[in-house]
């Protein structure tokens, strides 16, 4: 008996022991986590309420105001006011991300103007779809004054193959001589002009549909020195064809890469019918920018030049007769009439313009590192130039930031 009772109190010692150590955990435990959070700071609670309350009353749309701003229970900080209209949405690993932005803002936070209305607060934000709208294209109605008409054509190269593929598209605002058009295209590719391949003729139309396409072998070694040519023609009734204008288009390697067809559109131009000069003529254009103090040269082509090599254009800009700076075209082989079109720049304060002159000079290239001299033409301010070359000149400076351009006669140079 004695033994059951000891027994008995054992075990009930035993128990207030374990629940007192429990309570004594669980306390610890407590003061523990305690030491882990940290304090609000003074006052936020308060202005957390009260900016919820403002806002719910300014903000004009009322299904997304929020009761409060106060911070998540488990983000350690304070949100800024600028954040204070995010929400804040929990993650599986216990984390808190910030959500989308509120589509209509607290109006404390938005920019105060004249008007004061609150209907214009919910445009902050809203998408623009001017923005997003594709350049309107101006190529079939935007046609400068004097344009004998415009074409369209596609250019693809077939590096395995060597086969240049020319699509014919179509052609517009064609000034024909009578009042009915009936065009025709002729496709060159230079400096072979003794074969060429035609298009159909349409009939009484000044605006025609091609869509035809040609095939020209080339390899592809020579392609970059070749220029696709167009001559279009008006067919009258005696089947006579007269030339309405002419695109010179130079097959450089930037618009045959990637063996992807390109749609290219050009101005037709008209073709030179004074003989060529002595020594050959060259055409290019100017430009000066008086913003950048920029001169521009646009080297296009030449014609009648005397020998058969190949031979490109230097140009070299002076100012008091001293040399500024020199550059360089790519040379053309096997052409009397070689086509360029390259585009070069020079530096140039609008102050210096009235004692600056600007020499092109035609050069073919000899054995070994010579070169002979073909011709050179000098444009510039009467200081330097009379004529063509000082009217090239001063239309250049009358017409800021357009290419004005012109023909000019090379003359003889003197070798240094």
């Amino acid at each position: 008996m004695a033994e059951q009772l000891a027994l008995v109190i054992g075990g009930t010692i035993g128990g207030l022991l374990l629940l007192l150590l429990i309570g004594a955990s669980c306390c610890l435990w407590r003061r523990f986590c305690a030491t882990l959070t940290y304090e609000e700071l003074p006052g936020t609670p308060a202005m957390a309420t009260t900016a919820a309350s403002s806002g719910q009353r300014d903000r004009p749309c009322q299904p997304h105001a929020r009761t409060q701003l106060s911070r998540p229970p488990a983000v350690p900080f304070v949100v800024p006011p600028t954040l204070q209209g995010r929400d804040w949405v929990p993650l599986h690993s216990g984390e808190w991300a910030d959500a989308p932005w509120d589509p209509c803002p607290a109006s404390e936070l938005l920019p105060h103007t004249s008007s004061g209305g609150l209907g214009d607060a919910c445009m902050v934000g809203a998408i623009n779809p001017e923005l997003y709208k594709f350049p309107e294209d101006k190529s079939e109605t935007d046609f400068p004054d004097g344009c004998l008409g415009r074409l369209w054509f596609s250019v693809e190269y077939e590096q395995e193959a060597e086969r240049l593929l020319v699509g014919l598209i179509k052609a517009q605002h064609l000034q024909a001589p009578s009042e009915t058009c009936s065009p025709l295209v002729k496709l060159y590719l230079l400096p072979d002009e003794r074969r060429f391949l035609q298009s159909k003729t349409k009939r009484k139309t000044s605006n025609p549909q091609f869509d035809e396409h040609f095939i020209f072998q080339v390899s592809s070694k020579t392609i970059t020195q070749r220029v696709l040519k167009f001559s279009v023609y008006h067919v009258d009734r005696q089947r006579k064809h007269q030339l309405l204008g002419q695109v010179l288009f130079p097959l450089k390697n930037e618009t045959l890469v990637g063996d992807c067809r390109r749609v290219i559109w050009r101005d037709l131009e008209a073709e030179s019918l004074e003989p060529p000069s002595e020594f050959g003529d060259l055409q290019f254009c100017l430009s000066y920018n008086d913003y950048l103090s920029r001169l521009t040269v646009v080297v296009l082509r030449a014609k009648g030049l005397r020998l058969q090599e190949d031979r490109g254009i230097v140009m070299s800009l002076m100012n008091h007769n001293k040399f500024v700076k020199c550059k360089k075209t790519s040379a053309v082989l096997g052409s009397i009439n070689p086509v360029y079109n390259e585009t070069f720049s020079f530096k140039a304060d609008a102050t210096e313009l009235d004692t600056a002159s600007l020499s092109l000079t035609v050069v073919q290239n000899m054995e070994g590192d010579k070169s002979q001299q073909l011709g050179r033409v000098v444009v510039g301010p009467y200081m330097y130039t009379r004529g063509r070359e000082l009217e090239h000149w001063d239309e250049m400076l009358s017409k800021p930031k357009e290419l004005v351009k012109r023909w000019h006669a090379l003359c003889r140079t003197t070798e240094p």
